[in-house]
């Protein structure tokens, strides 16, 4: 899958520490690392865990070969005693954290790696890549989610990311709930739904619009999308109804004012007797303008840009702190970047309907439960290995559930308080 191992995705920092931990014995205490954001993006109400599965396939193929550790030792990164160690590296700690698709606000642990504090300490940049870009992804996919309000959702943002990020966004908006993606990586790696129609490329290639359209029909038949907009949309739908007749799936649209454009395309679409063709719109869709399209005859939204960029915050936030050495707190007391010491349990509290109202952290100990509460926090990696985790549908589906759980009011794409309180308890 990938087309080298991903020890050196990492930063210089990271081997100064463990060279200089080796050094003075400090290297083998035990330690905990837990990663949390300190606040959500401007106007986001909650934050979606997405990347965790890969990221343990990642740390799993965490490992020094020969050239890697030549390079380190040339370019003086690490000593002699640190390549010996990197020789032998293997992660041998444990990884909990909150399942995907669960949802996160300010100071939710949702990832806890404890174990040596060499080891540790260098996963940290592999493990803050991964999951402020997969998070952040997840969660501008779950807002256009909720914006188009049950209507399909394409992903087609490859063009505008690098590829590995590409084939990463599109299982992150997979698990958010978009429906395909437009990646074939993605389909191949995941088993995602994939989709496409055609571009203006195919439609200039040939002579007339109507030639490109009678190509696709004669091709891939009637069940297929016909782009009508490079020319005159009008002309182009007719001309689609035409070649492919009434029976025609889909016309795509990708210019224009998209909610005049739509209405106006289903009146032609129906007086043309093509009452079942659907409507497909994108060219650079976010959650604000699938919301604006609401009350318009749109059956599916291509978004591509919005959703592989974060939609305007293209990372979580999310640090990785040390909180715990040989079972004792260890904090952070910088007046803007304080940390709460310990290693923390957490839980969602629910009303008996169901409906979410508070998350309750426990640092160094076990929260008092309570009928309705449900624990955040689950095993990924133990003693080394890899434990089984939800498959990708299961996630998407436990984001749904989170999703309908939150109050009405964290749903709105409007800035306000996070969708639940987040409150941190002395231990009992």
């Amino acid at each position: 899958m990938h087309t080298r191992r991903p020890a050196l995705l990492t930063d210089h920092y990271e081997l100064t520490m463990v060279s200089a931990a080796l050094r003075d014995g400090t290297a083998h205490r035990r330690c905990v690392f837990e990663v949390f954001s300190r606040r959500l993006p401007t106007g986001r109400r909650y934050g979606v865990v997405a990347g965790a599965a890969r990221l343990v396939d990642l740390i799993r193929e965490f490992r020094f070969d020969p050239a890697d550790i030549d390079f380190l030792r040339r370019t003086g990164v690490v000593d002699e005693a640190g390549a010996a160690w990197l020789a032998d590296y293997r992660f041998t700690g444990d990884v909990d954290g909150y399942t995907e698709g669960e949802l996160f606000f300010p100071g939710s642990p949702i990832l806890t790696v404890s174990g040596s504090f060499a080891e540790c300490v260098v996963l940290e940049t592999l493990v803050l890549s991964v999951l402020n870009h997969d998070c952040a992804v997840a969660a501008a996919a779950a807002r256009m989610v909720t914006a188009a309000r049950g209507r399909a959702l394409i992903e087609m943002g490859s063009r505008r990311a690098h590829e590995e990020a590409a084939v990463a966004a599109a299982r992150a908006a997979y698990l958010a709930g978009f429906r395909f993606t437009s990646n074939l990586a993605a389909g191949q790696r995941y088993g995602i739904p994939t989709a496409g129609t055609a571009a203006h490329a195919f439609t200039l290639l040939h002579d007339d619009e109507r030639a490109a359209f009678a190509s696709q029909v004669a091709t891939l038949g009637k069940d297929t999308t016909l782009l009508v907009d490079t020319y005159d949309i009008s002309q182009g739908i007719r001309t689609a109804i035409e070649v492919a007749g009434p029976e025609l799936r889909a016309v795509r649209i990708d210019s224009g004012d998209l909610a005049v454009i739509a209405q106006q395309s289903r009146q032609l679409l129906d007086s043309l007797g093509a009452t079942e063709t659907k409507i497909i719109v994108s060219g650079d869709l976010d959650e604000y303008s699938i919301a604006a399209l609401a009350a318009e005859p749109v059956d599916m939204y291509g978004a591509g840009t919005a959703v592989v960029t974060g939609s305007g915050a293209p990372t979580a936030g999310l640090v990785y702190k040390l909180v715990e050495v040989d079972g004792r707190p260890v904090v952070k007391r910088s007046e803007q970047k304080a940390t709460i010491g310990g290693r923390k349990v957490a839980v969602r509290r629910h009303k008996p309907t169901g409906t979410a109202t508070e998350e309750i952290i426990v640092p160094q100990g076990v929260p008092d439960r309570r009928p309705n509460d449900r624990l955040l926090q689950r095993s990924y990696v133990v003693d080394g290995e890899p434990v089984t985790l939800p498959t990708l549908d299961e996630a998407r589906e436990h984001l749904r559930q989170c999703l309908i759980s939150i109050p009405w009011e964290g749903l709105k794409l409007s800035v306000g308080d996070p969708a639940i309180p987040v409150t941190v308890v002395p231990a009992e």
